[in-house]
């Protein structure tokens, strides 16, 4: 049962922040969940509403409000847009952690967010083990896109075409890393993420790459643990914490000079969340959070801002490539040049821009798990662009939008190969 008090607690600090919320509506233009469905419940408009009498709503249709708080992709389009700056990612999060703390969770949620997600080396070794064993269930669907399915458990996971855990993850071509500065002078704390890490080794390895060309020192600790965005959009604040606390102690072994992510969600994670829901932990913890918080960066965005590396121009005549904005790096980081100048600087490729390049692509973690398909109705659009702006490749800078342009694709038995921007610029080194 939840604590009466702090649930009180939890919803007065909600309420100070509903007050900025005008209602006039310029969140339902950005809305990819209102554009797929036209109900007002699903904007963000109609769920502050809703958000006004969470009490009363708790106490009579606590699993409706869940239904309706979960149909958001936490995309942050709405704040991006919104007139009034009102921090409706803030809103949204704290009321998933109010449902939480009164509905509590179930025993599935609990394994995951409090058991396997807290002990990185057993979330390793649990999918390690499955890598070796995942072909007695999925076969190949598309060998351009690169996925697979599992006809067995679409009961479980819905018909999604999806990438095969790695052979060989990252953790285990690079259990650790400490190597110094080199001729950059800098070093960075790498933070993989735990799809680059176990479905998109690739992608780290071109990251690393990356470093060891321009001279630039990576500390890895063994066993990073999730940046807890999962755990927290599902309103499990306890585990949210645990696994910070438990980042915050690896990365405070090694010293430097900034901590870069190919991931635009943990990057999002690290720099704004995790400064925004500081509040419950001790004060030396929130202090830390604080130090590291002008550290973290986008990937892209350090080898074009901080290397300052010298790109040549936009190329014709290659393969022809585009860009999709993940919603987090641009709407919350505002990283969206850099990864198209990385892009533009590969002579093997020529860019072509896509329509509606930073409309959501119907991801957003959590959701296309739970509601995969409104998820697809939105990702349908984006492959739509995607195919009309007449690319061969469609890159992102979040993996989790790749596993969902992935999977689009897929479906549509598209020819279309999906990379991440650090692969095509390591390609040109």
């Amino acid at each position: 049962m939840a604590d009466v008090k702090q649930l009180v607690s939890m919803l007065q600090e909600l309420d100070d922040n509903l007050v900025g919320c005008m209602r006039c509506g310029m969140c339902q233009a950005v809305c990819p969940v209102y554009g797929a469905t036209f109900q007002e419940g699903d904007v963000t408009r109609g769920k502050i509403a809703l958000l006004e009498n969470l009490a009363a709503e708790l106490v009579e249709n606590p699993q409706g409000v869940s239904e309706k708080l979960n149909r958001c992709l936490l995309c942050g389009s709405c704040q991006a847009n919104c007139p009034s700056g009102v921090k409706i990612m803030d809103i949204f999060l704290r009321a998933r952690a109010i449902l939480g703390t009164y509905q509590g969770f179930n025993l599935v949620e609990r394994a995951i967010f409090r058991g396997v997600l807290q002990q990185p080396g057993l979330f390793n070794s649990l999918l390690d083990m499955g890598s070796k064993f995942q072909g007695l269930f999925v076969k190949d669907a598309s060998n351009v896109v690169g996925t697979s399915c599992a006809p067995l458990f679409n009961s479980i996971i819905g018909d999604r075409h999806f990438p095969k855990l790695a052979k060989a993850p990252l953790h285990q071509k690079y259990a650790s890393l400490d190597i110094p500065a080199g001729k950059s002078g800098l070093r960075v704390a790498f933070f993989p993420g735990c799809v680059t890490d176990k479905m998109f080794p690739n992608v780290g390895e071109a990251c690393l790459k990356v470093f060891q060309h321009h001279g630039v020192g990576v500390f890895m600790p063994k066993n990073l643990a999730c940046c807890g965005i999962p755990a927290l959009a599902s309103g499990d604040r306890t585990a949210y914490d645990k696994l910070v606390t438990a980042n915050l102690a690896k990365l405070a072994q090694g010293n430097f000079d900034y901590l870069v992510t190919p991931c635009g969600t943990c990057t999002a994670t690290l720099k704004e969340i995790w400064p925004l829901m500081a509040d419950s932990l001790p004060a030396d913890q929130r202090e830390a959070i604080n130090r590291l918080h002008h550290k973290i960066m986008d990937v892209t965005a350090f080898v074009v801002d901080v290397l300052k590396v010298t790109l040549p121009e936009a190329q014709t005549g290659g393969k022809k490539i585009t860009y999709h904005d993940s919603c987090h790096l641009k709407k919350s980081l505002g990283v969206a040049a850099q990864p198209r100048k990385l892009l533009q600087s590969n002579s093997n490729y020529e860019f072509v821009e896509m329509a509606e390049a930073d409309r959501c692509c119907g991801s957003g973690g959590s959701f296309t798990l739970k509601h995969y398909d409104l998820s697809k109705t939105i990702g349908q659009r984006k492959r739509d662009n995607i195919v009309q702006s007449g690319a061969q490749v469609a890159a992102a800078g979040c993996p989790a939008c790749m596993m969902q342009m992935m999977d689009m694709l897929s479906h549509n038995h598209d020819n279309i190969a999906v990379k991440h921007v650090m692969e095509v610029y390591a390609e040109s080194l």
